[in-house]
């Protein structure tokens, strides 16, 4: 796939991972729509500096239903959907277990089955996973489990016209307000031994979009995390 001219809607696009996707695709000659929720500031800024033209941001609170529902409607038609955006809460009580399965499972398969009803003939899907994916009872853990399955059955659901995949980042930053020796020890368990660098997230993207063989697939840039 051409990633020239294409419209690609990156949720969560105007922080960490997301901004890094941007500015990825832009440079590639895309256009680019920047979700943002509480980054309204850094997603104008990032309108601001992105190279070419057509870019535009979208506001949305994924945690309403009823706001995600209306997200693609907002945005024109988007030949590249990209979900980025999550919520991580370290919470023992897992009080916040409602908002990340909304924002992080929900929210995505909204947005997925949006983007199937504009009726394209050659769509891409892009779903951010986890590397430290478990079955462990953490509701972020399910959260992302539940769409790494939905990532799966939606390649087979809207086979042949639209493309599905996905991305397992492994240690790439700290969750925010996180920040500190924590990454030092996660980094201990990772064989690679070293935090994956942006770059290496952002080419990965270009290439399932790129390669019209790949659909149903996750990888895992993450060191090697994963296998641990």
């Amino acid at each position: 796939m051409d990633i020239k001219a294409e419209r690609v809607l990156v949720t969560g696009g105007a922080i960490r991972i997301g901004r890094a996707v941007c500015i990825a695709f832009a440079g590639a000659g895309a256009q680019i729509v920047i979700h943002c929720n509480k980054s309204l500031e850094q997603a104008q800024e990032l309108l601001a500096a992105l190279p070419g033209s057509g870019h535009q941001v979208q506001q949305c609170d994924l945690n309403s239903s009823e706001e995600t529902a209306k997200l693609l409607s907002r945005s024109g038609q988007i030949d590249i959907l990209i979900n980025n955006a999550s919520v991580y809460y370290l919470d023992k009580e897992d009080s916040k277990a409602k908002e990340q399965m909304q924002v992080n499972y929900s929210a995505p398969v909204s947005l997925m089955k949006q983007f199937a009803e504009q009726g394209l003939n050659n769509g891409c899907i892009i779903n951010f996973l986890d590397a430290e994916e478990t079955d462990s009872l953490n509701s972020y853990s399910k959260s992302k489990l539940a769409l790494r399955d939905a990532t799966l059955g939606a390649a087979l659901k809207y086979a042949p016209k639209i493309r599905v995949n996905a991305i397992a980042p492994g240690p790439v930053l700290p969750p925010a307000g996180h920040d500190g020796p924590g990454m030092r020890e996660i980094l201990k368990e990772v064989p690679s031994g070293h935090q994956i660098p942006l770059k290496d997230i952002t080419n990965a993207c270009l290439f399932l979009i790129k390669n019209e063989s790949l659909t149903g697939q996750i990888i895992y840039v993450d060191g090697g995390q994963h296998l641990v």
